[in-house]
This record gives C-alpha cells, sequence and structure tokens, in this order.
C-alpha cells in the first residue's frame, strides 16, 4: 500500500492546487470528455506509472465541489476531520452490521444517534435509529416504519389497502419513488399546495384526510419537509404534528437539507416541534460538511424500527446482545462506515463548532440576498430561513446562464423553479467560503452574463 499511498498523495497535492487555481472544471459534452480518457478495462495488468497517468487525469478533470466556485449542489466544501474520518474508514473497510466486525465503531454510531435524538428532545429509552446510503434512503426507512406501524400484519402478508401519503408539492422527489418501492403506488401520493413562501398547506391537510377515509382509503403518513430542495423552506413542523396526532397519523421530518439547523440556537425554531415527530432525518454531508454519503434517520419509536427491518441471520449476528448488532436496525446487510467521519468532525470542532458552522452558512446567504436586494439588476425570490439565494438577473434564462457558466469554465451554479418562475439557485452550504467569495460570485456572474449575448 505505500507505493498506493504515494501516489494519492501526489494526486492530492495537485488537486488542491487546481482547485484554488481553476476552480471549475471545464467539462464538455460527456462523449468529447470520455475521449480524452483510456477508460476502457483490458485483460493486461497496467504499469504504475500509466496508473498513476490516467488516476491523475481523471481526478484533476472532475467537477471540484471543494472549490470556492462550486454553488451548484446542496453540499460542498472539505472538512480537513470529517475527511481524515472517511479516509481511515476506507482503510479499515468494515461492516457496519456487528460489533464483532466493526468494535468500536459500532458505539460511535450509537453515540451519535443517542446524541442526535437527545438534541431534537426524543425519550432517550425509547428512541433509535442508523445510518442510510442517502436522505433518499433515510425517506424509504420512514415509509416502511409508518406502513408497518398502522398495519403490522403488511410486513408478513404484503399491501392489501389504498394506503396514502401527505407531503408538499416542494418535497423532495424521493417520496414518489419510495411509494413504488414500499407499494404504495405513486397514484396514493397527495401534494398539499405550498404558500408563496414554499411551505406546506397544513390548513387543507386536515380536510383531505379525512374526504380520503370517507373514501375508504387509509391515510398513513405525513411527510414534513425542513429545507425544501429549490427555495430551501421549511413546513410548520408543529402543526403538521398536532394533525398528525389527532388523526393517528406517522409524522416524518424530511430533514436532508435544513435539518443542520438543530445544531444552531439562532436557527433551530426553523424546526419548532420537532420532538412530536415520529422519524426524523438528516444529512451531515450538506451542511455540515462531512464527506458524501452521510445520512442518518432517527425515531421516537426504536421498536418500530427493529420490528420494520430486523431478520434474524445466524450465519452472521453470533454472539453480542442485539444492541450492538447494527443490522438488526439498518435498511442494508453490508453497510460502510459513515458514522466515523461525522464522528471524527464532531470531535474536532464539538457542539459548538458545528452550531458556528450552521450559522456561517445562513450568515453567507444573508450576505447574498442583501447583494441581490441592493442592485437594481437582480430579482429576489427566496427568503431569510434558507440558505438558498435564488435571483433571476435582468430577466436573462437562468437555465441559459447557469449552463454557459459551466460550459466556460467560470462558475457552477444551478437554477430551479417556483410556482412557474425560472431563477438561478445559489447556495451556501460550503463551510469554506467567506463574504468576500460570495460578492466575488456576484461580480464574476456579473462580468461574465454581461459580456455574454443570450
Amino acid at each position: 500500500m505505500k507505493n498506493e499511498l504515494e501516489i494519492f498523495n501526489e494526486i492530492v497535492d495537485e488537486l488542491l492546487k487546481i482547485e484554488d487555481s481553476v476552480p471549475v472544471a471545464k467539462l464538455g459534452a460527456p462523449e468529447e470528455m470520455l475521449e480524452k480518457f483510456d477508460i476502457s478495462v483490458s485483460d493486461d495488468a497496467m504499469s504504475d506509472k500509466d496508473l498513476r497517468a490516467v488516476l491523475g487525469k481523471v481526478v484533476l478533470n472532475t467537477p471540484r465541489t471543494a472549490s470556492r466556485s462550486f454553488f451548484n449542489q446542496l453540499f460542498g466544501g472539505r472538512m480537513p476531520a470529517a475527511t481524515l474520518g472517511e479516509l481511515l474508514s476506507v482503510m479499515l473497510n468494515i461492516s457496519m452490521y456487528t460489533y464483532k466486525v466493526a468494535g468500536p465503531h459500532v458505539g460511535i454510531e450509537i453515540e451519535l444517534i443517542n446524541k442526535i435524538c437527545q438534541m431534537i428532545g426524543y425519550p432517550a429509552e425509547e428512541s433509535g435509529g442508523t445510518f442510510a446510503p442517502g436522505g433518499s434512503m433515510s425517506n424509504f426507512m420512514s415509509v416502511i416504519m409508518a406502513r408497518d406501524h398502522y398495519d403490522a400484519d403488511i410486513k408478513l402478508q404484503g399491501v392489501s389497502k389504498k394506503l396514502i401519503i401527505y407531503t408538499s408539492a416542494e418535497a423532495h422527489y424521493s417520496i414518489a419513488k419510495n411509494a413504488t418501492f414500499a407499494g404504495i403506488g405513486r397514484d396514493n401520493v397527495r401534494y398539499l399546495p405550498v404558500n408563496d413562501r414554499g411551505q406546506m398547506d397544513a390548513g387543507l391537510l386536515e380536510e383531505m384526510i379525512i374526504a380520503d377515509r370517507e373514501n375508504g382509503a387509509h391515510p398513513f403518513l405525513i411527510n414534513a419537509t425542513a429545507g425544501t430542495t429549490v427555495l430551501g423552506s421549511f413546513d410548520d413542523i408543529e402543526t403538521l404534528a398536532h394533525i398528525a396526532k389527532k388523526h393517528e397519523i406517522w409524522l416524518h421530518v424530511d430533514g436532508a437539507y435544513g435539518g443542520s439547523v438543530i445544531f444552531s440556537e439562532k436557527h433551530k425554531h426553523l424546526v419548532k416541534g420537532l420532538e412530536k415527530a415520529d422519524s426524523f432525518s438528516i444529512n451531515p454531508h450538506k451542511m455540515l460538511g462531512t464527506p458524501l454519503s452521510c445520512s442518518m434517520i432517527v425515531t421516537k419509536h426504536k421498536k418500530q424500527l427493529v420490528d420494520s427491518f430486523s431478520q434474524d441471520a445466524t450465519y452472521l449476528y453470533q454472539g453480542n446482545t442485539d444492541d450492538y448488532n447494527l443490522g438488526k436496525t439498518s435498511l442494508q446487510c453490508g453497510r460502510r462506515n459513515d458514522a466515523f467521519k461525522f464522528w471524527s468532525l464532531w470531535k474536532s470542532v464539538g457542539t459548538k463548532g458545528l452550531e458556528s458552522t450552521v450559522d456561517q452558512l445562513y450568515h453567507l446567504a444573508d450576505v447574498g440576498r442583501e447583494y441581490v436586494t441592493n442592485h437594481c439588476d437582480y430579482t429576489l425570490y427566496s427568503f431569510e430561513e434558507s440558505t438558498s439565494v435564488c435571483f433571476n438577473y435582468k430577466d436573462i434564462p437562468a437555465d441559459k446562464i447557469c449552463n454557459a457558466l459551466a460550459d466556460h469554465g467560470k462558475l457552477m451554479v444551478g437554477h430551479g423553479s417556483f410556482k412557474g418562475q425560472q431563477f438561478v439557485r445559489f447556495v451556501t452550504v460550503n463551510s469554506r467560503l467567506t463574504e468576500t467569495d460570495i460578492v466575488r460570485f456576484f461580480e464574476e456572474f456579473e462580468k461574465f452574463t454581461d459580456s455574454h449575448i443570450f
């Protein structure tokens, strides 16, 4: 491994340098890009020298999500301690289903789950959780728990009733996919309209629940969103929790994007009432800068988590109590160690450091919004509770600007739409950013846009 680690260090050194000097990789068309590399695999071995060359070429031509010019996705940046934890996890190459194979890392995962449950106010003895391969699968686990909580026989006999899910029209697209995976059916997902700030219309929700029951359907899950993917809006959890309790329906809060506000005294009011939800998912690989993927789901009903996902396997669970057999509460069998990198970060900076990270990202969004509102060529579409800054510039189509910026290797920023209005979606989730970087983005954005014809 020593030779390979030397190659790794050489390539990483080049990557860190190029991220600063050329922050956006020029991709071009997929066919054109792939012609640059020898991506074919062959029967014969490759020399270390040739392998080093092709690895370096691929890495240096990959989108640079940690650069200060990347604002395209709801993740970005590179927290050093978290990256260290990830690299060590790769070297250890353990699986997180039993104590026998994962050792102290089982305790580390349990500690993180217990701490998140404590922070949101879940009862210590009754709550639990796990790590899932991304926010979509965390949401899927909530669907399965809610389904089985509504009707325990489904686990054995399958779905035989018309089960109904309620969610925001601005919710993550995984809700529809998960309805398919769980046997619910996409046609049985009810999309609630949203107000002008992108929040679910809770007033209409109760009417829909009553109407569905009168028509012989079975409402079983309300999915609330803490940080929608476009505007970054937060649904009114307190009100939704009241409706869920009244009608005995499972309430899940999808906090993949905005759930990290639980670390901030200043911003955690955005998830007021979270302790009343039955389950909650959070992605530290977004606002907290942990390497992909790092997604957690917790629930105040640990027994339901076990009932929905536990399956005996004597060839695997040998010795120790099930308290340390994490495979009994996870979606997968073989599972990579996603807890260690988040734990490394948390140990390094402390809870106060994570709070500072969240507060800084919101401050940077404020800087972006202030810039937009103070310049007459811009129109702002987003709000102060979000780290998404949505805007238009001189009424130029947002998709054309964003695509041109990427094609020319200038900036990586995405576009979105809300109620038929398209705009640039500029997100501040990179913990490396400063106020100077925000202003520089807009200056480069204007310089490029003004020099091109759209």
